[in-house]
């Protein structure tokens, strides 16, 4: 019964939200995250840990936590306000910065790895890579709730990323790689390692750890990785940018390379999330201080 009941608030939200105007959508969606930073105290706590690690001590934690949290809500806003006849609205209202870089990626033969991280709208990011000849393969967990899962990949499938779900003995690892193969293009969140058993880094100046995935398969593959940030418009829209490639080191072991290469990413990442840092919504421990501060 839980599990039709979180279906059901889910599906609930998706059609309240799809009955609103894009400007009523963005700003309930924004200050619904606003208002849950005064109630959720710990996740606020957490955004202000992580603000004062990006914009230095002298940053009002507080403020730009709370804001974190409303972009937080903007997003989810976003995913349920969307439907199919909105498509061309969201990509008109979007643009690309180094677009030219995605194009000539894709064109090689060897596939494309975007990095992503927590900011912005990325699934809206997946929407304007398709169109532009990129569409991406992702990965999901599969959760306990089966019909909240099957939504989500519907969901996401309205804007044009296809999914691969984790667990259940399926073989991610294998089924992304052998579309990189194919030199098509996979999209990774990199920015946080929920099982904790990544590649060790030092990211914006702590040490911990990031997913081994998008080095792992660039190593395995050749693929290139594009690092790449999603940012909202100040009113309706997004903004993304693509970085150049990143090197991927070509000497020492794969173990070797991997951790080197990783550490690489979280540099671009520390860039791309500085542009706008309120608009990276982590709201959870990410450093092992984090979890010691709980």
């Amino acid at each position: 019964m839980s599990g039709l009941f979180g279906y059901l608030v889910f599906r609930a939200l998706w059609g309240f939200a799809g009955l609103l105007p894009e400007p009523v959508m963005r700003w309930l969606g924004f200050g619904a995250g606003y208002l849950m930073s005064f109630v959720a105290r710990g996740r606020r706590a957490m955004a202000e840990r992580h603000q004062q690690r990006i914009q230095g001590p002298g940053v009002n934690a507080r403020r730009a936590a709370r804001r974190a949290m409303g972009f937080y809500g903007r997003y989810y806003a976003e995913v349920f306000w969307m439907r199919p006849r909105r498509r061309r609205a969201v990509l008109d209202a979007s643009r690309v910065d180094g677009l030219s870089i995605l194009h000539e990626a894709v064109a090689a033969p060897a596939g494309v790895i975007l990095a992503v991280g927590h900011l912005g709208n990325w699934e809206a990011a997946g929407l304007k890579a398709a169109s532009e000849g990129a569409r991406a393969l992702a990965v999901a967990e599969a959760l306990i709730n089966e019909r909240i899962v099957r939504w989500f990949v519907e969901m996401r499938a309205m804007m044009d990323i296809d999914i691969v779900l984790t667990g259940r003995g399926a073989r991610v690892t294998d089924t992304l790689a052998q579309h990189l193969a194919e030199g098509k293009v996979v999209a990774l969140l990199c920015d946080r390692d929920i099982k904790g058993s990544g590649i060790p880094v030092t990211f914006f100046g702590e040490e911990t750890t990031l997913p081994a995935g998008p080095l792992a398969l660039a190593c395995r593959t050749g693929a290139t990785v594009l690092p790449v940030g999603a940012y909202f418009l100040e009113k309706a829209g997004h903004r993304f940018q693509i970085h150049p490639p990143l090197a991927v080191p070509t000497e020492g072991t794969l173990e070797e390379r991997v951790r080197e290469g990783t550490q690489r990413l979280a540099a671009v990442l520390e860039t791309l999330i500085a542009e706008e840092p309120e608009q990276w919504h982590v709201v959870v421990p990410n450093w092992p201080s984090d979890r010691e501060a709980r």
